[in-house]
């Protein structure tokens, strides 16, 4: 680090200030293809339908689209357990699409970053169909297969306690031809790859390079912070007494060789290309464990995704399980993230939603209860705190236009998740417990209606016609689409200045002319506020203050003494309302509902 002389003092450089790079400065839009535009009326997104909305991610300043998986795929779990590693599925189009994809979006300047899922395969990809078939298999040894173990009474029981990552079932499959369990952490059609076989990494990586070489431009690793398993497979330790099956998180995630991995995939394959690299880090909240996997020394990736902060309103270890949000709890998990790790020389990345999770105005905001009004001014907070943060920013289809969660009143057959399902089916026929014939469920739906994964996948809401113009006239989406499509849409949104899509199109041009925002130091100023979150984004070139209302009622904030001139040597630069925010000669600041505003201080060298 180093110290550089500004007007009112001075700052200290973090060594990320100091190399910018295009991937930092990127703004990242995810696609999931199954709900994003549907070309030929079967009821599911494909190819030709993105290319069909490319001017509308290069109008809003998308940079780096990230596509989830179109490989072949059963689609037991939304095409995260694939089949073939070098194919496109037909659901989706051919191949021809996907290169017509590639050259469309870099036509526009926007780059293509696959998702990359190799914690994992489908149980009928050809790998684990010959591992399955025999134990003297050739590649018998690229999956995790273990004896049974028994209880004293002698009944057949998994290696050991682990539970599903999706929880309601064990970690473990038996195969009856072969007499023994495969390790599958997700779902049975997703085995685990046995990342310790050479054969397996090699493969992986011929596959990585067929990608690639056709142009791809990054790679979005789900869940690797789980390819290292402990040796041995020791059991979990006991968090829900009474049961044999345990949440067993941290048994594999950040196993012994996980770095060792990733740097040899850097090595053999990432070094070689000009790439932007995201990992996935699910289950891990410790800071000096996350910042390993970022370090530029260490030659691995260059940012993660964390989930700390989207854990934040939901019970521990039973991630559907929601409990009410806090906003100082928000903002600690925030504060954590934009200090220390890029203290410690990594990279952040920076989201509120993906299609794991809920969506950030029904969690976060106003969500309908709010009316249009709440839910327009919510959506707009949300985006200037988004977009304000230091790291890479990831913006998910449909974020841009305040798309919600689906109404409370619709029924569990609206949901089609596997992890929705398999929650719904833990309560409703516990495995280990004496089970209840009549369950009361209503709960679990109130629970689902918060935080299921469905919510982000719903189809993208493009305009008024049949089927928010998702697939045409007379097809049946795969999933309902909202009732509120009329009023919320893109095409009505893009033709209105005022909109949630043009205050996030303002937000984007912001953030890319502002170094504070994508660079900048973090320092908090009001931690225990339990309505307003305001921050200062300190840079060499810029210092902003941000200022965010998270509720639905006006709120008086009193600046602090280092702000005490504000009203006179900062100006407005970005705001949710048209007329500027009130302060009074006692420093009092008068928020109301849902406000944000970006002050900028004068006077400093661009």
């Amino acid at each position: 680090m180093a110290a550089k002389d500004m007007p009112g003092g001075s700052i200290t450089m973090h060594s990320v200030e100091t190399d910018p790079a295009w991937w930092k400065e990127a703004i990242v839009y995810q696609i999931y293809p199954h709900s994003f535009a549907d070309s030929n009326g079967d009821g599911v997104g494909d190819i030709p339908g993105i290319i069909s909305h490319l001017d509308h991610l290069a109008d809003l300043g998308v940079d780096v689209v990230w596509l989830s998986p179109v490989y072949p795929s059963p689609g037991k779990d939304m095409g995260y357990d694939i089949a073939d590693y070098r194919g496109v599925n037909a659901l989706y189009g051919t191949m021809e699409d996907f290169e017509r994809m590639l050259r469309e979006m870099h036509k526009r300047g926007i780059k293509l970053m696959m998702d990359l899922v190799v914690n994992h395969t489908s149980s009928e990809h050809p790998w684990f169909l010959s591992s399955r078939s025999s134990r003297s298999s050739p590649k018998r040894d690229w999956y995790i297969w273990r004896p049974p173990r028994f209880s004293p009474q002698g009944a057949r029981l998994p290696p050991n306690n682990w539970m599903s990552s999706f929880r309601g079932s064990s970690a473990w499959t038996w195969d009856d031809a072969t007499g023994e369990y495969y390790l599958r952490v997700f779902t049975e059609e997703q085995p685990d790859l046995n990342w310790e076989n050479e054969e397996v990494r090699k493969a992986v990586y011929e596959d990585m390079r067929f990608w690639l070489d056709k142009g791809v431009d990054g790679l979005r690793m789900d869940v690797i912070n789980m390819i290292s398993k402990p040796p041995g497979f020791p059991d979990a330790v006991i968090t829900e007494p009474g049961r044999f099956l345990q949440p067993a998180w941290s048994a594999f995630t950040n196993g012994p060789r996980v770095h060792e991995f990733i740097k040899e995939m850097h090595r053999e394959v990432l070094s070689k290309y000009d790439l932007i690299t995201v990992g996935e880090t699910p289950f891990t909240h410790d800071v000096d464990t996350l910042v390993k996997y970022v370090l530029p020394e260490e030659k691995e990736l260059q940012m993660i995704f964390t989930f700390e902060l989207h854990d934040v309103d939901g019970v521990p270890r039973i991630p559907l399980k929601p409990r009410p949000f806090h906003l100082r709890d928000f903002k600690s998990v925030i504060d954590k993230y934009q200090t220390r790790v890029l203290e410690a020389g990594g990279w952040n990345s920076v989201y509120l939603e993906n299609h794991d999770q809920a969506r950030s105005v029904s969690r976060f905001g106003s969500g309908e209860e709010g009316g249009s009004e709440g839910r327009e001014r919510s959506a707009k907070m949300l985006a200037c705190c988004h977009c304000t943060l230091s790291g890479t920013a990831y913006v998910y289809q449909g974020e841009e236009i305040g798309m919600v969660n689906m109404p409370r009143e619709w029924g569990l057959e609206e949901y089609k998740d596997v992890k929705t399902r398999l929650y719904w089916n833990e309560v409703l026929n516990p495995r280990e417990t004496e089970a209840n014939p009549n369950p009361d469920m209503s709960d679990i739906l109130s629970d689902l209606a918060h935080k299921a994964r469905d919510h982000a996948r719903l189809p993208m809401q493009w305009d008024d016609s049949p089927n928010a113009g998702f697939a045409p006239a007379g097809a049946t989406p795969w999933m309902r689409v909202h009732e509120d499509y009329r009023e919320w849409n893109a095409k009505e949104q893009r033709g209105r200045e005022g909109s949630v899509f043009g205050f996030w199109k303002r937000m984007i041009a912001f953030r890319k002319m502002s170094p504070a925002c994508t660079y900048g130091h973090f320092h908090q100023l009001a931690p225990d506020h339990p309505q307003i979150f305001a921050y200062r984004k300190l840079h060499r070139c810029q210092r902003l203050t941000v200022i965010l209302n998270f509720s639905s009622t006006p709120t008086l904030w009193r600046l602090p003494e280092e702000l005490a001139s504000a009203a006179s040597t900062h100006k407005i630069v970005m705001g949710n309302y048209e007329d500027a925010v009130k302060i009074d000669k006692d420093r009092w600041v008068e928020m109301r509902p849902w406000e944000a505003v970006v002050w900028e201080e004068d006077g400093l060298p661009n």
